[in-house]
């Protein structure tokens, strides 16, 4: 039988009519805007199955502005999140898309940051107002959002995975969650690592050293998020 708790039962406190459609829409939003880290210059809503019929009937629209603004899913300001995008310069389009065999309430993000850098992140709402980031340009990933996150993005080498690991250790973090996954032997890899303790700039740093490391994600739920996308030279 399958465990549920108060919150899975009652849904999260928020404003709109749908756990999925707005709760869980606006905290993809934010997860997204932590993912980017810089100011967001235009984003692209690619709105699949559900959220891509009913976005505009259920506030999903207005949810997933309000994430990318940094509101949370309570916010009494969500319901008037597109127009105070507006009023920012902010540059947001919805688009129904076929994403393909995913979740049906799954949006792709296609977002522009204010110094010309784009990113896309791809997440569902799964019920509840849980969600679950998939897909970060063009890399598999499996984050929900609740634990601390590092996403490493980095050469498919030997020792990668032990030498990463053994830095969370040497800070005294534990692990919950570890996700490997590779296109090809030999070519690019990302690793997700939702930990129980968030995620110092010490640690990022020293991730950053090692040889074949790419870029550095990091998600702090607690803060609010820190990110690091600076390829290491």
């Amino acid at each position: 039988m399958q465990n549920f708790g108060v919150f899975d039962i009652l849904g999260p406190i928020m404003v709109g009519p749908s756990s999925s459609h707005t709760a869980g829409a606006a905290r993809l939003g934010k997860i997204a805007k932590t993912i980017v880290g810089n100011d967001i210059k235009e984003v692209t809503f690619l709105l699949h199955g559900s959220f891509g019929k009913t976005y505009k009937g259920h506030g999903t629209d207005r949810a997933l502005v309000a994430g990318i603004l940094g509101m949370e899913p309570s916010d009494d300001r969500l319901k008037n999140s597109i127009e105070i995008a507006e009023n920012k310069g902010l540059i947001v389009n919805f688009v129904e898309e076929d994403l393909g065999q995913v979740h049906p309430n799954t949006v792709k993000f296609l977002i522009t940051d204010i110094k010309g850098n784009t990113f896309e992140v791809m997440g569902s709402s799964i019920g509840g107002g849980n969600v679950e980031i998939i897909e970060i340009n063009g890399n598999s990933v499996q984050i929900t959002g609740i634990y601390p996150t590092i996403i490493t993005c980095h050469n498919d080498i030997p020792g990668t995975v032990a030498k990463v690991s053994e830095l969370i250790y040497s800070h005294k973090i534990n692990i919950a969650f570890m996700k490997l996954v590779r296109g090809e032997k030999g070519k690019s890899a990302t690793m997700t690592f939702e930990v129980d303790t968030v995620v110092p700039d010490s640690l990022m740093a020293d991730i950053k050293k090692i040889n074949g490391i790419n870029k550095v994600i990091v998600i702090n739920p607690e803060t609010g998020g820190k990110n690091n996308d600076s390829k290491v030279s």
